[in-house]
């Protein structure tokens, strides 16, 4: 098992008690609201279907505040109740919140048609994702026939430290923005940061170089990927990256640095024509020293 996939284990989530305690101290911050949305997005971290306890020990939440806050979010229509299974999964009203984003994001319809005709060459999957927080959280993807145990879907997210496309996405980040994520990525996943910052930064330095960066397996060892950057939402603060993952097995030796990459660094540039941004700046980045890692 890689360190990617021991990591994404589902688990306590460190960020849920660091949030609420930084949170603490500030009496216009709604507590029980952030429990309740913590609650929700506990079942992003790998199953469909959650009972209290497995909500608890994912948000560490005490068993009795999730019950409470279970039972109002099913009488919201949040949360569906499964009889049989005596757990909760997420319901309908959940994913109204989703549409007002994504049509947000109108030049996906534009790059759709593009990322397809990649798709359907490569024999691969091409997304879009945005980065949020440590991870990337894919709003498009386009993919052809059978891409391997990876399939891409609008709403996943993943890491940014050991894929490519989360490595495109940071690589944009303005020089102050840039240097206070790499510090909470480092104080996020105190164990990811140690095994993949070195290919973090280097990815990031690929971007600048090249206009993309690889990963070679390190996500998942049976996809190999490339990643170029997007762009940048200067209004709303949005990195996106655009990605072409592929079965190992279907590559030959260099390709995906030869041919594949170049791809990726031509379809985001063409994306960027017909929606009217420009190229964005990648400000290179200086690793952070030890004691920070």
């Amino acid at each position: 098992m890689t360190a990617a996939s021991r990591s994404s284990l589902p688990s306590r989530d460190r960020a849920v008690e660091t949030m609420l305690a930084d949170s603490a101290s500030d009496a216009a911050f709604a507590t029980t609201l952030a429990k309740g949305l913590f609650v929700l997005e506990a079942f992003g971290m790998g199953s469909a279907v959650l009972g209290n306890m497995d909500i608890s020990i994912r948000t560490g939440i005490p068993r009795p505040t999730v019950a409470r806050l279970t039972h109002t979010l099913t009488e919201l229509g949040y949360l569906a109740f499964d009889q049989a299974l005596a757990k909760y999964r997420l319901g309908i009203r959940a994913l109204r919140m989703a549409h007002p984003l994504l049509a947000d994001m109108p030049f996906r319809q534009v790059a759709r048609p593009l990322m397809q005709d990649l798709a359907a060459s490569v024999r691969g999957t091409v997304s879009i994702g945005l980065l949020d927080g440590s991870a990337i959280v894919y709003v498009e993807t386009a993919r052809s026939g059978d891409v391997g145990p990876h399939v891409p879907d609008i709403g996943m997210p993943i890491t940014v430290l050991a894929t490519a496309m989360g490595r495109a996405a940071a690589s944009i980040l303005p020089r102050e923005e840039a240097a206070r994520f790499d510090a909470q990525l480092a104080a996020g996943n105190a164990a990811q940061w140690s095994d993949f910052s070195a290919l973090y930064f280097d990815g990031i330095a690929q971007c600048a170089e090249r206009g993309f960066c690889t990963c070679v397996g390190e996500y998942m060892p049976a996809i190999h990927a490339v990643a170029a950057p997007l762009h940048y939402a200067a209004n709303s603060g949005r990195a996106f990256a655009i990605n072409c993952g592929i079965p190992a097995f279907r590559l030959q030796p260099g390709q995906l640095e030869a041919e594949i990459g170049p791809r990726i660094n031509a379809l985001a540039a063409s994306i960027r024509a017909l929606i009217n941004q420009a190229e964005p700046e990648i400000s290179r980045r200086t690793p952070l020293p030890a004691h920070a890692r």
